[in-house]
């Protein structure tokens, strides 16, 4: 009778039903989530080659331009032909077969056209080899948001353990945590990237990390400190309160009363530390990148194509450097609005 009746009684919402019902009241919320899903899909369709597997090709005339620009007639083209088949230079005393070099060269144009035709202008332009700048920019998107998020989660993740078990415990575990703390932090932040940039490249982990992973590594761990500190000081806060004895009471584990009980009250101050994490490593990946201490060479991230679009611009090749920041700025707006929204569904002051 007693077990029926409590089958009966009303089941009050989780934490985490109820923030997915605040989220969806959350108009600005959902919109954001639409789009950083997308660009979430678009990534994971880049890595399994589905989109902008041909990034590399050279499918357009060198700074093709958008199509809505249209094609630009500024007589590149003949400048280059005239530069191969010698315009005005008659060096036939010198070289009997100098007059047929412009015969031959007209024949290898066509050819080279006939079988591998440059478009004159693509949807988002060209770079200065011919290659897709839309192709380019997605390409960029899977790696740009590769390592920010990864390294955000990575970061996120260390720091939130470690100010949980620093915060909750206190005592001499807590003053170890604190000496590590400020072992990081005294070390200027681009001293201590470059010295795990060297270690890490030229050390013995350079045969096993290689590529993204290896400024994933670099970020996270000098990323974590700040997380850590904010942690640490709402598990201090939360750890004596009526709830947390509550769950003591009834013999809850010391993991459960912190990451079941303590955690989903503290979690949007987590997630606002996330989100700005994913926004700086992904300024930062930019910044690793230009000065050689980011992805290699052979692939191309929004770090690599601001770089290349600094020369471009020069030139007035603005459409890569436009391309690149609009896709980077979409996901950074979505992404932090997204952020907030959890940030408001999971605060327990708002509900």
């Amino acid at each position: 009778m007693t077990t029926d009746l409590v089958h009966a009684l009303p089941k009050s919402p989780g934490v985490w039903a109820e923030a997915w019902k605040r989220l969806k009241n959350d108009h600005v919320g959902m919109v954001s989530l639409f789009v950083t899903l997308f660009f979430i899909v678009l990534v994971l369709m880049a890595q399994l080659g589905l989109v902008a597997k041909g990034w590399q090709k050279e499918v357009g005339t060198p700074f093709a331009p958008p199509h809505f620009v249209g094609k630009i007639e500024d007589g590149s083209q003949s400048a280059v032909v005239d530069s191969i088949t010698g315009a005005n230079v008659d060096i036939s005393d010198v070289d009997p077969l100098a007059p047929r070099y412009p015969e031959w060269a007209e024949r290898a144009a066509k050819f080279t056209t006939s079988t591998t035709a440059k478009s004159d202008t693509l949807p988002f332009g060209a770079d200065q080899q011919g290659r897709d700048v839309l192709s380019k920019v997605i390409k960029g998107a899977q790696v740009s948001i590769t390592v920010g998020l990864a390294a955000a989660l990575m970061a996120t993740l260390i720091g939130t353990i470690l100010g949980a078990i620093g915060g909750y415990f206190g005592g001499r575990v807590g003053d170890f945590l604190e000496w590590v703390y400020n072992v990081f932090t005294a070390i200027p932040y681009i001293l201590l990237v470059f010295a795990l940039a060297a270690v890490i490249k030229s050390g013995p982990l350079a045969g096993v990390l290689s590529g993204v992973w290896t400024v994933v590594i670099i970020l996270s761990l000098v990323g974590w400190t700040g997380i850590y500190r904010l942690v640490r000081a709402e598990y201090m806060k939360h750890r004596s309160r009526e709830y947390v004895r509550a769950a003591e009471a009834i013999g809850a584990s010391h993991a459960s009363r912190m990451f079941t009980h303590i955690l989903p009250n503290i979690s949007h101050v987590v997630l606002v530390q996330l989100s700005l994490h994913v926004v700086g490593f992904i300024k930062a990946e930019v910044i690793l990148s230009f000065i050689g201490l980011g992805v290699p060479i052979d692939m191309v991230s929004w770090g690599t194509m601001l770089s290349e679009a600094q020369t471009e611009l020069v030139l007035g090749k603005w459409w890569q450097l436009v391309a690149a920041t609009a896709f980077m700025a979409t996901f950074v707006t979505a992404f932090a609005l997204l952020t907030d929204a959890l940030r408001d569904a999971l605060d327990p002051k708002l509900r």
